[in-house]
């Protein structure tokens, strides 16, 4: 038996249909919060449902009643509005990692596939004439003048971005990204302490169908494509050229049943971390164009804003993935986008009044 947590939203259902088209029995823990869902989101019959949250410990332990293994997906996502966010980044990631850990290691269920980030990175990897280069976070001064390109904090010169790989420094630069980290820090600690097996997989920037409306917490391509559905042009924060691996909903859900089978195979306390992304490096800009060409909408309008959260360009080496785990070629981002410029979004989510 498989447990999906948060099997109800975006990631986590196609991890769930991905599973049951392999036969694998699946149960879902997931709260149904109406700022993520917008509504009650349905189930693919024959999977078992339990309601409740993953701080509940409770409803922890009745979800992980005769299970093998966990597929954590449930968690607040995105930059959030503002720091008053922050207690609720920290009691969903966190804390609930923690609930479900500790209930893990009651049930001594110890194969876990934790849903990380690209975002533990902080800015991705850089390079000037003196070599590889750590960038400090941008300053709002910076982004005001519409400097938006780190430079060497030493000798002033532009730098070249590069692929990051799972070895480089964990920094994370917003809320999101902090509780993303110490979700893979209370993971490992459980591996070390219980013997259990953990994959931490890194997504990149996740699209496809059946992603959230209009909400602050969905990634860019959700933002575009709920702008287009509505008439809109997508809006191009910065001047557009932010570096990022766009990845298709099904390679992510490919990934986390690929990461099933390696944890099924590593001895006792075994953690390793996956960048999850396409391995092609598109901008922010490149999406937006795409999503509005394949729409058939009005052409992005770049705004020069900026949100201070944001990291300029990250982008992934996902030879590891590709090289220990069995996953399929990934979707072509052209494919990709086509599919999703026309493709169901789910309903707009309530905002939150936690």
């Amino acid at each position: 038996m498989l447990l999906v947590t948060g099997g109800a939203g975006f990631i986590g259902g196609a991890v769930v249909r991905g599973a049951l088209a392999r036969g694998t029995a699946v149960r879902v823990l997931d709260s149904f919060r109406p700022d993520v869902h917008g509504g009650r989101a349905p189930v693919p019959v024959g999977v078992q449902l339990v309601e409740g949250d993953v701080t509940d410990r409770d409803a922890v332990a009745r979800a992980l009643e005769g299970v093998d293994a966990v597929c954590h997906q449930a968690a607040k996502v995105g930059l959030g509005v503002d720091f008053a966010d922050a207690p609720d980044y920290v009691a969903s990631n966190d804390l609930g990692t923690a609930v479900l850990l500790a209930g893990m290691a009651a049930a001594r269920v110890d194969r876990l596939v934790l849903a990380s980030s690209m975002v533990v990175y902080g800015e991705g990897a850089y390079r000037s004439s003196r070599g590889p280069v750590p960038v400090p976070p941008r300053r709002a001064e910076d982004l005001e003048a519409g400097r938006f390109e780190p430079v060497d904090p030493v000798t002033g010169e532009d730098l070249v971005p590069g692929l990051v790989d799972e070895d480089a420094p964990i920094d994370p630069r917003n809320v999101y990204a902090a509780t993303k980290a110490q979700q893979e820090a209370l993971a490992s600690v459980w591996a070390r302490e219980t013997g259990g097996r953990v994959a931490a997989l890194r997504y990149h920037n996740v699209y496809g169908p059946g992603m959230p409306r209009d909400t602050p917490y969905a990634g860019v391509a959700a933002l575009f494509r709920s702008q287009l559905e509505a008439g809109r042009a997508p809006t191009v924060l910065e001047d557009g050229r932010q570096r990022r691996d766009f990845v298709h909903v099904d390679d992510v859900a490919a990934a986390n049943l690929a990461a099933l089978e390696w944890t099924a195979a590593q001895t006792a306390g075994s953690v390793r971390a996956f960048n999850v992304g396409s391995g092609v490096v598109h901008t922010i800009g490149d999406l937006a164009e795409a999503l509005s060409a394949a729409a058939g909408g009005p052409a992005p309008v770049v705004t020069g804003g900026f949100r201070l959260g944001d990291v300029r360009h990250v982008t992934a080496d996902s030879s590891r993935l590709r090289a220990e785990l069995d996953v399929p070629p990934p979707v072509p981002f052209e494919a990709g986008v086509r599919e999703f410029a026309t493709a169901p979004l789910r309903a707009a989510p309530t905002p939150s009044a936690r």
